[in-house]
């Protein structure tokens, strides 16, 4: 079996932002963040599975700071984990001002990608070779995330689930439970 080196994974795309990618209230429309977030783990995945890659799911987008318009974005992406034909891609998102310099991180990302053929089946990918505490770190959290993933959909799975046993837990949050 073939294992890629995590740096070897790694891509990088900067943009200025523009008024056309603005919101009503003049920042970065986040939308048009998730478009670049796609493209970027599509390129990612992609480059390190020598295949095409469709998004599985976006497990994770942290909005941190706004965007403002003049601003460089500039996204990083790294391959985190990787299962038979799935990958995680970790993104991390900063603008930095440019008359300025100063730089901020705005968002951080997490989207689960799989290979796919010309007959769109799922095809194995390579392994990962994880060579500093770091890349270990990532790998582990994403098995975490996963495993949080499955606990969560089963724990609610709708055939099984019986609202009964958590409105206990309700009872701390703004809404009132009226079952019929």
């Amino acid at each position: 079996m073939k294992y890629i080196h995590v740096e070897d994974t790694q891509i990088t795309i900067s943009e200025l932002m523009l008024p056309s990618h603005s919101n009503f209230s003049g920042k970065i429309h986040g939308g048009y963040i998730l478009s670049l977030l796609d493209q970027i783990a599509f390129a990612c995945t992609s480059k390190f599975s020598s295949t095409y890659c469709v998004t599985a799911s976006v497990d994770t987008v942290d909005f941190l700071k706004p965007i403002e318009v003049g601003e460089l974005v500039t996204m990083k992406a790294s391959i985190n984990y990787v299962g038979n034909t799935s990958m995680v891609v970790g993104i991390r998102v900063e603008a930095e001002n440019i008359r300025t310099g100063v730089s901020k991180h705005c968002n951080s990302s997490y989207f689960t990608m799989v290979a796919k053929d010309e007959n769109n089946n799922s095809v194995k990918v390579p392994g990962l070779l994880l060579d500093n505490t770091i890349e270990i770190q990532r790998f582990l959290k994403a098995i975490k995330r996963l495993e949080m993933k499955k606990n969560r959909q089963s724990e609610f799975d709708i055939a099984g689930f019986i609202p009964q046993d958590y409105l206990t837990e309700l009872e701390h949050y703004n809404v009132k439970v009226k079952l019929k």
